[in-house]
């Protein structure tokens, strides 16, 4: 069985920011047109070779399930599992995926194959999806921009040979702590080869700090002990992050020209 994880649970500040009240919408299901032209309907069409579709919601969750509900293709909708993240407000992204990941394990992980794990507000190519699902080991992925620290998910090969990630969450300067051989700005799309590895980086994470951790968190007790030839990078050719109404505007433009 494969699995994909997709968190959306997040109060959208900046894309809503300057925008009257009664037009503040979650991120994931804004549309300018086509109903399907949304980050949502999108990314789940990337992984629609999966069996199931774990997608983690909070803010407006009742918006997000009525738009799966009349807007997603049948095929697509039976698969999907939406799950409530009911501290969206005051706990940070790890715990999204941590609920994710709880719920794929409600599956035998002796019959889990893949468990993919996309941050929601991404629009990638689907090459390189298709790549990540063909691959026969655990996957981190990387993209082309440039790396600033207000913005960017730095992954890196440390001097151990061990790949690390560095994020700083008030969005200053990024600290790594020690050599390395080679650095990347993240993709923020995973693929987890080995599930009993990936349910025991999620029970670490509960022994960790719940509120403040990111996903990073959970990604990092997983790739603790993994030897580095068990690992695929895969770089994508068309990444954005949409974090503003313009980006999605960017993002939109791709699609009608796709």
């Amino acid at each position: 069985m494969k699995i994909a994880i997709i968190t959306v649970a997040g109060v959208s500040s900046r894309f809503n920011q300057g925008v009257a009240e009664d037009n503040v919408i979650l991120k994931a299901i804004y549309y300018d047109g086509r109903q399907e032209d949304t980050l949502l309907y999108h990314m789940v069409s990337r992984f629609s070779f999966v069996d199931r579709i774990i997608v983690v919601g909070g803010f407006q969750f009742d918006r997000l399930s009525q738009y799966v509900e009349r807007f997603l293709p049948d095929a697509i909708k039976r698969k999907i599992t939406l799950v409530y993240n009911d501290h969206f407000e005051d706990y940070s992204s790890g715990y999204s995926l941590h609920l994710g990941v709880s719920e794929a394990f409600k599956t035998d992980p002796s019959e889990i194959e893949d468990i993919f794990f996309a941050e929601g507000d991404l629009d990638v190519d689907d090459e390189a999806v298709s790549k990540i699902a063909q691959s026969e080991k655990t996957v981190l992925t990387y993209n082309n921009e440039l790396i600033q620290s207000n913005k960017a998910v730095v992954l890196y090969l440390d001097e151990e040979r061990k790949y690390k990630y560095a994020f700083n969450t008030q969005h200053g300067p990024l600290m790594i702590s020690g050599p390395f051989y080679s650095i990347y700005n993240s993709g923020q799309i995973w693929k987890f080869h080995d599930a009993f590895r990936l349910s025991k980086a999620n029970d670490l994470f509960c022994k960790d700090d719940l509120q403040n951790e990111t996903n990073l968190c959970i990604v990092r007790h997983y790739l603790s002990d993994l030897d580095e030839t068990e690992i695929e990078l895969i770089g994508f050719d068309k990444w954005c992050n949409c974090n503003t109404r313009d980006d999605y505007m960017t993002i939109r433009k791709g699609w009608e020209e796709a």
